[in-house]
């Protein structure tokens, strides 16, 4: 590669690095052997699907202010069964009980089955950093879970939005390798 087309890729990189640094980052995950993107469908398709919300990703903004910012961001990003977010429990609590919980700035021992039980811990926060921990449940069982983290000056910064979209696609996945064993493949 001649020199000139080395500089040009060179920089070219580093005019791409704000772009690239102010993506969402998802974390590890997990997924129950139990889980599978089929259920999920069926059970959301066409339906409310609870969201709960833990913790206050920006301390200096009301909570209801900021829960009323994101439902329409998860709304605009929502994965591909047509639901419909909500944080209004059920009145009669069903059975099996699906709902997504999203902890902010969680603590770093919390787990998934903990908070499908309702148990929530957090840490200090970043300020100007959107941090999660999402954990989608049946009943008081995880079926996924991931973190995800992005830059975010405030509840309406489209990178939350952005953020979603990603972390929805990790969360509910529909990837064939996570299909429970039924005899016509799936898992190992």
């Amino acid at each position: 590669m001649p020199f000139k087309n080395k500089i040009a890729a060179a920089l070219f990189g580093l005019a791409a690095l704000p772009v690239a640094a102010s993506a969402a980052v998802i974390g590890g995950t997990y997924y129950a052997p139990q889980y599978d993107f089929g259920e999920f469908f069926a059970a959301t398709d066409h339906r409310n699907f609870q969201v709960i919300l833990a913790g206050n990703p920006f301390p200096s903004v009301d909570p209801n202010t900021v829960a009323n910012a994101l439902l329409p961001a998860m709304q605009a990003a929502k994965p591909r069964p047509a639901l419909t977010f909500t944080y209004d429990a059920p009145v009669e609590r069903p059975r099996p009980d699906y709902r997504l919980v999203l902890v902010f700035d969680s603590a770093l021992d919390l787990g998934s089955d903990s908070v499908c039980r309702g148990v929530t811990r957090f840490r200090q926060g970043q300020p100007g950093l959107f941090y999660l921990y999402a954990v989608y449940c049946r009943n008081d069982q995880a079926m996924s879970e991931t973190t995800a983290w992005t830059p975010a000056a405030g509840p309406d910064d489209p990178r939350i939005q952005q953020l979603f979209r990603e972390l929805f696609q990790v969360v509910f996945s529909d990837s064939p390798a996570l299909r429970p064993l039924n005899g016509r493949g799936g898992r190992f």
